[in-house]
């Protein structure tokens, strides 16, 4: 078999790639080496803006299979019928840190996944948590400033996360998640994914659900303390993405069996919590969890950039029967998350293959932009409607629609009998055991004591009391202890 022949991205074949041209031997180089020019110039743009939060990750594809008739609630077509397989790709990610942070961190962890499906792509966006910090899209650009580098020090400054944290007391219940045993997940493998918003399902009689996901992991939790983290940064800072590519090179599944928790739309607003508020969570006693099916990862992406780094995940792709809630966080990243990739990838992003639809061909009159590659026929229209047989609407909404009522402004979500931010932390906080317990004070107390300030510490501390008495003493003992050392 003959060596295949390098050549210039225009296909010219490469004589010497040793060798800049020069004029003479020894002397300078010449402007006319196109080779060299073009290698150089390509080398300055070989990265792309990272993104803002999610930055370091990993992903996989694999496929969804559904195990159990949810058409009473959905009528996707992708959850339609018992034993039917969708097309996956997943990815993980830190938050905080940027492209070269280190795996094994006390951050949480994004859980994206991709189906592939006959009518579309469907974006499930979530956490490896079911609640965040925040439940306003308006305070997201000041919690991620607060939890990445100080524009001053260069590195993340508890002054600000905890300063943020004290004038954010929705925040506690996160807090409380990140700061315990399950703060530092060992693998990708070991832990579970939530879509943590609130999403609606509709059936084929119009009857609309909210929907809660929960992607349960069939390896079995498993965590690192801090000083496993430290000790696990230091011999492989890519540990999550080694154990992933591994995993999968050796034959090993990962796999993750999803449920859901369902709530009939009338029920929303006479339920004890705020169903939309994403720092909360239905305890499973009120919507106990229905087996949907299991999602299987069996192949690793051949090139981290393009499948990987090119990924663009958005919680507005939707398919028919699934849908928006008034979940205020996800109304804003309906519109975050694309523009985004538009910032990022440009406005012809869903074209690349990891994002282009699989089991189906996108149709639209959506043109031209940089990079387009989806030309249309010579007689091809690029607008609607049309007299020459172009794609046309089909008058069958998404979702079932939603009654809205009052006037316009900037309103505070409207009380539920037991919406106060501090609640279920302290339900979280009961459930734990004494050695779990004592873990998450050890923790919050380490980053609380190295604030400067005493009226910051004193605000988060109240924060803790106000979850559990037991709770914030106990806090309020270690920090003091720390500060006195």
């Amino acid at each position: 078999m003959s060596q295949r022949v390098l050549t210039t991205e225009s296909g010219a074949p490469v004589a010497d790639n040793q060798n800049s041209a020069t004029a003479g031997a020894g002397g300078p180089l010449l402007l006319q080496d196109q080779h060299l020019l073009e290698k150089l110039a390509r080398f300055n743009r070989e990265r792309i803006p990272e993104r803002v939060v999610h930055a370091r990750g990993s992903g996989a594809y694999g496929h969804f299979e559904v195990t159990d008739d949810v058409t009473e609630f959905t009528y996707a077509d992708f959850l339609s019928t018992v034993g039917r397989r969708t097309e996956v790709f997943v990815r993980f990610s830190t938050v905080a840190d940027s492209l070269g942070g280190a795996d094994a961190v006390r951050d949480p962890r994004g859980f994206a996944v991709k189906f592939y499906t006959a009518e579309g792509n469907y974006d499930l966006v979530g956490n490896n948590t079911p609640v965040f910090f925040i439940k306003d899209p308006i305070k997201f650009p000041d919690f991620i400033h607060s939890q990445k580098r100080d524009p001053f020090t260069g590195r993340q400054e508890p002054d600000n996360v905890w300063d943020f944290w004290a004038h954010s007391p929705e925040a506690t219940h996160q807090v409380t998640w990140l700061m315990g045993d399950r703060g530092i997940p060992a693998s990708y493998r070991h832990m579970n994914g939530y879509g943590s918003h609130t999403y609606q399902w509709t059936n084929s009689a119009g009857e609309a659900f909210f929907v809660k996901y929960h992607f349960k992991t069939n390896q079995g939790i498993r965590c690192l303390s801090a000083e496993q983290a430290a000790e696990t940064v230091g011999r492989d800072a890519n540990s999550h993405q080694t154990d992933l590519l591994q995993a999968i090179e050796r034959g090993v599944r990962p796999s993750w069996t999803l449920y859901v928790q369902l709530m009939p739309a009338a029920e929303a607003d006479g339920y004890r919590f705020n169903p939309f508020d994403l720092t909360k969570v239905w305890p499973h006693q009120d919507y106990p969890l229905r087996r949907v099916g299991r999602l299987v990862l069996d192949r690793n992406p051949d090139n981290v950039f393009a499948e990987v780094e090119q990924a663009a995940f958005s919680p507005n792709n939707f398919v028919p029967g699934i849908g928006p809630s008034p979940d205020k966080m996800l109304q804003g990243r309906l519109f975050a998350y694309a523009d985004a990739h538009r910032y990022r990838l440009g406005v012809n992003h869903t074209q690349l293959a990891v994002n282009a639809p699989r089991a189906t061909t996108a149709q639209n009159y959506g043109r031209d932009g940089l990079m387009a590659s989806n030309a249309q026929g010579r007689a091809a229209k690029n607008y609607e409607p049309n007299s020459y047989d172009g794609p046309a609407e089909t008058g069958r909404p998404l979702a079932a629609p939603l009654a809205v009522a009052g006037h316009t402004g900037t309103h505070a979500a409207p009380p539920h009998t037991k919406d106060d931010d501090f609640f279920q932390a302290g339900e979280l906080y009961r459930l734990m055991s004494a050695e779990e317990k004592s873990r998450l004070i050890a923790n919050i107390a380490g980053g609380l004591s190295q604030v400067s300030r005493d009226d910051v510490i004193d605000k988060n501390l109240a924060h803790f009391h106000a979850a559990d008495p037991e709770y914030g003493r106990r806090v309020e003992e270690a920090v003091r202890a720390l500060r006195e050392d």
